[in-house]
Formats: C-alpha cells, sequence, structure tokens
C-alpha cells in the first residue's frame, strides 16, 4: 500500500475547507491512481479506519474535514486524458480552460471552479452563475471511474443499474442539492453524493460549442421594486446567469471598485449572442424598472467580462476575511426558492438583525445570506436565526441547499425538507455499500 504521510504539520494543512471548520486526522493518504485509491479503500475496510476525501477544500459545509482517522486527498490525480476525459483532481477552471482553447464548451462554473476539482464538483452536483441557462453539473457528466466505500473500482453512466434500493422521494421544484438523488442509474445517485458511497477517480463530460459572443452588463436599480419587476421579463429574454449583489454586498465591493454608485441592488448579467450584442432590448427593460443607466457597465470582451467576474468573486473571499478576522465559522444561506416566492424570501432577509450581506443566483431565486457575527455569543444566535431561515424557506417550497450540499453543518436542516423514513432509506443504503460506515463518517447524516 502506498505510504501514508504521518508528520502533522503536514496534515494540518488538509484540516479545514472553505466553511472555517477545523478538524483532525491521524493519517494523509495521496493516491495518484485509481488502484492506489482502491488499496486505500480496501486498507481502511480492514483496518476499521474512517477515511474522509478531500478534493480542494473549497466546501462550504465541512464535507471534506476529517474528525478523526484517515484523509484522501484527490491532488494527484490530475490528469487531463482528452478533452471529454479527465481526472477527478484536475482543477475545474483549469480544464475549463483546455475545453475553450479548443473551441467547445463546458459550461459548470461555480465560484470556485479555479480553485475547486472536477471530482469535488460531481461529488457536490456543484452549479453557478450559468446554471440559470445550463444546468449543474450532472447533465454534464456522461460517465464516471469511481472506487466505492468496499475498494470496489467501478465505471458508471445512465445504463448501469444501482444494486442496492435508492428510496424513492420528490425533490423541490427547484435548484437542490440537499440529499441523495433518487437515482434509477449508479452514475446518478454518486452525483452529489458528497463522498459518501465512492470517490470518482475519473470522468467524461459532455461539452457544446463554445458560445461565439458574450454580452455581459453591470446593472444598478435603486430599488426593490424595480428588481421584482425586471426579473420576469430578464429571464424571458433568456440570458445565461442573473447574479445579483444587496446594498451590503456593493458597500464590499467599494472597498475594492470605489466608483460603484449608491444603489438597493446590482445584477450581472451574460447574453450569449450572435452578431452585434443586443443591448438595445435590455436597455429599454432596464429603463422601465428604474435602472441607474448613465451607471451601467457593458463589455463585450473576455477581459473586460473578467474584470467584472473579479468583483464578484471577490465577494466571498471577503466574506471569509472577515470571519477568519473575527474567529468564527460561516454562517451563509443556500437557500432557493420557488420564483414566486422571492420577494417573501428577500423581505426575510431584510429583516435579519444582524451584519450580513447578500448575493447569489437571483434567476434560480438562489441567494446566499452571509451572516457575519462578531464572536461566540452572536455566532451561536446566526445559527438560530439561520435555522428559523431554513425553515421558511421550505415552507415556501424551497430546499435547504440549491449548490453547496449537507456536509457535517447542514444535518438538522436536511430532516427539515426530507421525511425521516427517506432519511433511514439513505442509512440502510449506506450500510449496504459500507457496512463498517468506513467512508464520509458524519457527513449528510449520522
Amino acid at each position: 500500500m502506498i505510504e501514508p504521510v504521518r508528520d502533522p504539520a503536514v496534515i494540518e494543512g488538509y484540516l479545514r475547507d472553505a466553511s472555517n471548520l477545523l478538524g483532525h486526522a491521524e493519517l494523509l493518504f495521496r493516491p495518484a491512481s485509481t488502484a492506489e485509491v482502491a488499496e486505500v479503500l480496501r486498507w481502511c475496510q480492514r483496518e476499521g479506519m474512517p477515511l474522509t476525501v478531500a478534493a480542494r477544500r473549497t466546501s462550504t459545509t465541512g464535507a471534506p474535514v476529517p474528525m478523526g482517522g484517515a484523509l484522501l486527498s484527490t491532488e494527484r490525480l490530475a490528469t487531463v486524458h482528452s478533452l471529454t476525459e479527465v481526472d477527478g483532481g484536475v482543477l475545474l477552471g483549469e480544464y475549463q480552460s483546455t475545453v475553450e482553447a479548443s473551441g467547445r464548451f463546458f459550461p459548470p462554473d461555480p465560484t470556485s471552479r479555479h480553485e475547486c476539482s472536477v471530482g469535488g464538483a460531481i461529488a457536490c452536483n456543484a452549479s453557478g452563475s450559468r446554471t440559470f441557462k445550463y444546468g449543474p453539473m450532472r447533465p454534464w457528466v456522461e460517465s464516471v471511474e469511481a472506487v466505492l466505500a468496499d475498494g470496489t473500482v467501478v465505471t458508471a453512466d445512465r445504463d448501469t443499474p444501482v444494486p442496492w434500493p435508492v428510496p424513492r422521494w420528490v425533490e423541490p421544484a427547484v435548484k437542490t442539492a440537499a440529499g441523495l438523488y433518487p437515482a434509477d442509474n449508479l452514475l446518478d445517485l454518486l452525483i452529489g453524493s458528497e463522498g459518501l458511497l465512492g470517490v470518482v477517480t475519473r470522468a467524461r463530460l459532455r461539452l457544446t460549442a463554445l458560445p461565439p459572443n458574450v454580452l455581459t452588463m453591470l446593472v444598478f436599480l435603486p430599488t426593490r421594486e424595480g428588481l421584482l419587476q425586471f426579473l420576469p421579463r430578464a429571464r424571458a429574454l433568456a440570458p445565461r446567469c442573473i447574479e445579483s449583489f444587496d446594498r451590503q454586498a456593493l458597500e464590499l465591493i467599494r472597498g475594492r471598485v470605489p466608483d460603484v454608485p449608491t444603489a438597493d441592488c446590482a445584477l450581472l448579467l451574460e447574453i450569449e449572442h450572435e452578431g452585434e450584442p443586443p443591448i438595445e432590448p435590455w436597455f429599454d427593460l432596464l429603463s422601465d424598472v428604474g435602472a441607474l443607466l448613465d451607471d451601467t457597465i457593458v463589455v463585450t470582451d473576455d477581459s473586460g467580462r473578467a474584470r467584472l467576474h473579479a468583483v464578484r468573486h471577490a465577494l466571498p473571499a471577503s466574506v471569509n476575511e472577515i470571519l477568519i478576522q473575527n474567529g468564527v465559522q460561516k454562517v451563509g444561506t443556500d437557500f432557493a426558492v420557488p420564483a414566486d416566492r422571492l420577494g417573501e424570501l428577500l423581505a426575510l432577509y431584510d429583516a435579519v438583525p444582524m451584519r450580513s450581506v447578500c448575493f447569489g443566483h437571483i434567476g434560480d431565486s438562489h441567494l446566499h445570506k452571509n451572516l457575519l457575527p462578531r464572536n461566540a455569543e452572536e455566532l451561536a444566535a446566526a445559527r438560530a436565526l439561520y435555522f428559523d431561515l431554513a425553515r421558511a424557506a421550505v415552507a415556501m417550497g424551497g430546499t435547504v441547499s440549491g449548490e453547496h450540499g449537507i456536509g457535517r453543518l447542514k444535518k438538522s436542516h436536511l430532516a427539515l425538507m426530507v421525511p425521516p423514513e427517506v432519511i433511514d432509506g439513505w442509512r440502510t443504503l449506506k450500510r449496504q455499500v459500507d457496512p463498517a460506515g468506513v467512508l464520509g463518517r458524519g457527513v449528510m447524516f449520522d
């Protein structure tokens, strides 16, 4: 078997994810092949050693944070075999750059795509701003090579049957990444399973044509009424993304981009097109809803779009910096609700009595309300408030996780939307795959 790392100083660098949750482990494995991954899993089964899988640790749920036992990093599974065949440890953004250089396109774009791995994105069925048009990772994965919890190597596609009973349940009719998918094939069961059932070591992905042109706009709206009037009409114009930033988020952005105007919110829009940019219909709509047209930023080139994305992507980093400075863990919502309930959710977010910022994928009615507690007492209050907000989102027909999954930190929230008999069925499924409960112990459910 490959020799594990035992040096605590080395292992220490693998014990946190983006939630700022700190774990502990005795051993670190860094396999470089599927065969080595299988060897590690079989050894852990023989020894009864809990094993947590970590990719690039961009998770916000604690799923890759070990709570004892061994840790398996996929960082050395890092080969791009072809435009459609890639190892699980390859950085998603690097893979996408390779694909786009050939004139092809892999659409899923989690905010952390330049830091997260392909396998990690599959494990949590990651999504991002372009999910509004293209969906999450799931429809773009054709097959995977994976090592199941007992060390068995499988190749799974949508013709591969699931060898265990899978509980049937109805997911909410919104963008969601909460719980095990009610799959009728092994591939879809593994996608989004958060490292509970196996380790994705290689994937075959589906590509599409690279869009010829993309119009990008950053627009500012002075009122909430204007925002709610804008959204249904904007969705009808079929952009590929509609991202939003509230007033508090704009204050954080203003620290990096001083000329940001005062507004209730800002929207980042991307519109794929052929020929001339379709600016006129968008400006007509923006004028109708009272947008600050003179402050609207319009870019049509890749470098301009990259600058606007840098502003968007700086927000989570700014939030994490504040939390690290305050010495507290992240408390950020990941709820999505039906479009006709979005106004209610925004009203609840407005009433939060704590410093916070709100941004995210408003085209999918999926926003991240990041609470910014300053100390342990406020952290406890933030968690209680979060639970109340989660209950309200579920009552609206929504989900407790639109894209980040459940991990270790949101298990009590999952129970708000999934019947107990379904969670019991997942436990039964887990025991059949992994009788000793070695892999991902404590993730998603106890």
